[in-house]
């Protein structure tokens, strides 16, 4: 098995972290295994945590009233997950659920957050990869929005 250090270097969203940052980014990091249909975080609940899909597959899901549980969106190996963490009030605007079986790896957030606190140059680091994350999505509700209305891109 792999250490979580190498896990971690390998994921896209540490690619090219100096070695301080990414040690610091290790400190809170363990390696969790999801098997399918069972829920990493429920929209609504406080954002404890940070995640990397390592292997697997995780669907973004929201109620919709009149409709139930809709799934929007897929993360896959090479993704992050979530930024909920990283902005009051931390909590989560989904809930994801494993729908393959799935090695994620997990950051406690209260970790992360003092990190960046005590860390100037760490934290413009994880917010610019953040927000990377969040250029993609929306992105990608963009690509959606113009599909439900019938819109080429």
């Amino acid at each position: 098995m792999e250490s979580i250090q190498s896990l971690v270097a390998q994921h896209a969203f540490a690619s090219g972290l100096n070695s301080q940052h990414a040690s610091l980014l290790c400190q809170s990091a363990a390696l969790l295994h999801y098997p399918i249909g069972q829920t990493l975080f429920r929209e609504g609940d406080e954002a404890k945590h940070f995640y990397l899909i390592h292997q697997g597959q995780v669907a973004l899901e929201t109620f919709v009233p009149g409709k139930g549980t809709v799934s929007i969106q897929s993360v896959s190996p090479g993704d992050a997950l979530g930024w909920s963490w990283l902005f009051a009030p931390f909590c989560w605007h989904f809930s994801a659920v494993a729908t393959a079986p799935s090695d994620i790896i997990a950051f406690d957030a209260a970790t992360l957050r003092r990190q960046i606190d005590e860390n100037a140059e760490f934290g413009r680091e994880i917010f610019r990869r953040v927000a990377d994350v969040l250029h993609s999505r929306l992105l990608a509700t963009r690509h959606q929005l113009l599909d439900f209305y019938g819109i080429r891109d």
